[in-house]
């Protein structure tokens, strides 16, 4: 009994020690210099609203409506020359329409009726975002042409699909600009107004998508 006790009481240590060997072994900390280096690697590009424009497009039988809408915020992600993420907000609340003159009466009727519960319910959702979640170079691409391959989230009336587009980025010194055509199926986001779907006549169907036209001009933020 002694004896057992004595190999024991010597076995112990000998487990803490391996443990505590393993334990330094498995949970190596890298320097703190590679930490920051990672840190370090993306730059962040502030969206001007000044300078950046979404202009919108939406037909139906009878013609078709152009107009605008602001974005409040954004940024994008660069890390060296290539664009690696990005989120943006449109203020919905600015929405107008442009096509008949923005001084026609006409315009602030459609717009109202662009911003109640019909289409994008304003009041209870005044914001929609764009999320990047992927990005993919176009190989080969010419200058002035699509050089990305856009995959994102966008967010409309609190509900979120996938969006995937081409889009032209370019970087000169400090400032990153993006210019990107989208369609989007409003029956994704629930809003079926004078849609096919619900059985509108003929003449009166709106189409299902709309166009989206962007510009973001963007400038380096300081460190």
């Amino acid at each position: 009994m002694q004896n057992s006790l004595l190999i024991s009481a010597t076995l112990i240590p000998l487990f803490l020690t391996g443990s505590l060997l393993l334990d330094n072994h498995t949970t190596e900390v890298p320097p703190k210099s590679a930490i920051q280096h990672t840190l370090a690697k993306a730059t962040t590009y502030t969206v001007d609203p000044a300078q950046s424009t979404i202009s919108w497009n939406s037909k139906k039988v009878t013609g078709e409506h152009n107009g605008l809408v602001k974005i409040a915020k954004g940024q994008f992600l660069v890390d060296g020359t290539k664009l690696t993420g990005g989120t943006f907000v449109a203020d919905m609340t600015t929405m107008r329409d442009i096509d008949k003159g923005e001084a026609n009466p006409f315009n602030e009727r459609l717009v109202n009726h662009l911003r109640s519960d019909d289409f994008f319910a304003v009041e209870k959702f005044p914001t929609s975002t764009f999320k990047i979640t992927s990005v993919k170079p176009i190989d080969g691409a010419k200058a002035g042409e699509p050089n990305y391959t856009i995959n994102g989230e966008l967010t409309i009336k609190n509900t979120t699909k996938p969006q995937t587009f081409p889009a032209t980025v370019t970087l000169t010194g400090n400032v990153a600009q993006a210019t990107a055509k989208l369609t989007v199926n409003r029956i994704d986001y629930d809003i079926k107004y004078r849609a096919a779907i619900i059985g509108t006549a003929a003449d009166k169907i709106i189409d299902d998508t709309f166009l989206l036209d962007l510009k973001l001009v963007a400038t380096k933020s300081p460190l």
